[in-house]
């Protein structure tokens, strides 16, 4: 039998050929090298399928039979892995090249860590816009609370231990659909964050190691809507899942009740009904600087909506808290 691969790379793609080459060469520079690429094609059209093959042993290819939600990719995807460890690298994203190998590092070192990331340069494919650690670092440990705060986890950094994913089968009833809810369209990489956290030792390593190409900043406003809908699935789910949530976590409840709340809110302001959006963010507008921003902005005509996301991005990170 070969020996199994100490890591297995996930790289979900759907005519990626623009990105792809640069994607597989930063795997081909890793200095760590024990590790297979499972690369898996939602039935692409253009010519990914040809630069992913040329690539080499280490690359597994496999097709999707029909174009799936990402999470059901991504599942797909997860039932091929040999390796202990897992990582994840979204074709049109990058590494550096000792991202495998102090990562490795660091799940080696300790076997409740079920989840390891790094930090992220954001990169809209001319210049580098930022750092995901830049306003502050993320805390390491039994950190669910804090991961549920603020979500500082990038697919493209994160290592997955392959048993912490197990794990999440492990339950049983309607709110768990494999490794990623397959229900879920925009949070269903959070969520899966979230219930490792909730057992797991969460780590990360403190360089940019990844780099997320951002395709227009202001684009995640526009799927406000769904966002605050699957927030509230999130909320409901962790509930369900584990019995002790709500005792342990009554601040976290009432955390992503205000959340849902506000990704509402700018739904409803975006599609021109600002009376109807103060109304559900009414108990939080005096809760935080965003709140209160977007308190006033609501009485502007929905048409200012690109433009204020713009200048809400460009805010200094204390007004955007």
């Amino acid at each position: 039998m070969p020996k199994k691969p100490k890591v297995s790379v996930i790289i979900n793609c759907y005519n990626g050929s623009r990105d792809l080459p640069e994607c597989l060469d930063s795997l081909r520079k890793q200095t760590f090298t024990d590790f297979e690429i499972i690369f898996f094609d939602n039935c692409s059209t253009d010519n990914s399928a040809d630069i992913a093959k040329s690539f080499g042993e280490k690359l597994r290819y496999f097709k999707s039979e029909k174009n799936v939600p990402l999470g059901a990719a991504r599942n797909l995807a997860l039932k091929e892995v040999a390796g202990e460890l897992i990582a994840f690298l979204d074709c049109d994203d990058l590494w550096k090249e000792d991202k495998l190998k102090l990562q490795v590092a660091l799940m080696d070192k300790d076997p409740e860590i079920g989840l390891v990331s790094c930090d992220t340069l954001l990169f809209d494919g001319k210049k580098v816009l930022g750092r995901v650690f830049e306003r502050s670092q993320p805390a390491r440990g039994f950190v669910f609370r804090q991961l549920v705060e603020r979500q500082w986890i990038s697919m493209s950094s994160a290592m997955v231990r392959r048993k912490a994913l197990a794990d999440l089968t492990s339950e049983t009833g309607e709110w768990v659909t494999g490794w990623f809810d397959e229900t879920l369209n925009v949070c269903e990489e959070a969520d899966v964050f979230y219930r490792v956290a909730y057992n797991w030792k969460i780590d990360y390593v403190d360089q940019p190691l990844a780099i997320w190409r951002i395709h227009g900043r202001n684009t995640t406003f526009a799927k406000y809507g769904l966002f605050a809908k699957e927030t509230r699935i999130i909320a409901e789910k962790l509930k369900a899942l584990f019995s002790d949530y709500t005792r342990k976590y009554p601040d976290l409840v009432e955390l992503l009740a205000e959340r849902a709340a506000f990704q509402e809110a700018v739904d409803l302001w975006h599609n021109g009904f600002g009376a109807d959006a103060r109304k559900v963010l009414a108990p939080y507008r005096r809760s935080s600087n965003k709140h209160k921003l977007f308190w006033l902005c609501s009485y502007l005509p929905g048409s200012f909506f690109d433009l204020l996301a713009k200048v809400y991005f460009s805010l200094p990170s204390f007004i955007r808290r």
